[in-house]
């Protein structure tokens, strides 16, 4: 991709770092933005999860093998910074005096930009009863309709692997949505 290529000989170039990353930021952080949204469905914590991968990316960058697209490793660092939110997220959770925090799902249909009916609270509210790396690969896969090799490639694991988990993540939301008809 030409993008890729001129923010990676910017990069390279004495002094032209800065220029390299503000590239990178123009050209990738809406859409990895989006993506992280879908995941954890609260716009402060995307916009926090955004920040750190952005951060890693900058950091990792002369590390960089051009192996892969540049958005796929990007986003792959994405989803680490994801999965690694959600598992704490499910740890904190889990150890509560209360028990009573606030699910994702709450705070995404408590979002003011969300206009969605019944069903898709539901569904939300499903979703996040998923194990992180489900739930993941049910949003990778569900709302942004990415292939299952795709997925493999991010999450670098098999491809049969991924849809193992997607297959399962389904499973628990249609059980899921049965149940609270």
């Amino acid at each position: 991709m030409e993008d890729d290529k001129e923010i990676l000989e910017a990069f390279k170039e004495e002094g032209r770092q800065d220029y390299a990353f503000n590239l990178l930021v123009r050209r990738y952080s809406r859409d990895l933005y989006w993506r992280i949204r879908r995941m954890v469905f609260d716009h402060d914590e995307a916009d926090d999860l955004l920040q750190n991968t952005l951060i890693k990316a900058w950091k990792y960058l002369p590390d960089f093998r051009e192996d892969c697209k540049l958005y796929t490793w990007l986003y792959r660092i994405a989803v680490n910074e994801t999965l690694n939110y959600l598992k704490s997220k499910r740890l904190k959770t889990m150890f509560t005096l209360t028990g009573k925090e606030k699910t994702l799902a709450d705070k995404f249909t408590a979002d003011p930009y969300f206009n969605g009916d019944e069903i898709v609270r539901r569904l939300y509210a499903a979703i996040d009863k998923l194990p992180p790396k489900q739930k993941i690969i049910f949003t990778m896969r569900y709302f942004e309709g990415m292939k299952f090799d795709e997925i493999a490639q991010v999450l670098k694991q098999s491809t049969g692997s991924a849809k193992a988990s997607y297959h399962h993540a389904y499973v628990k939301i249609q059980k899921f949505l049965e149940d609270h008809d």
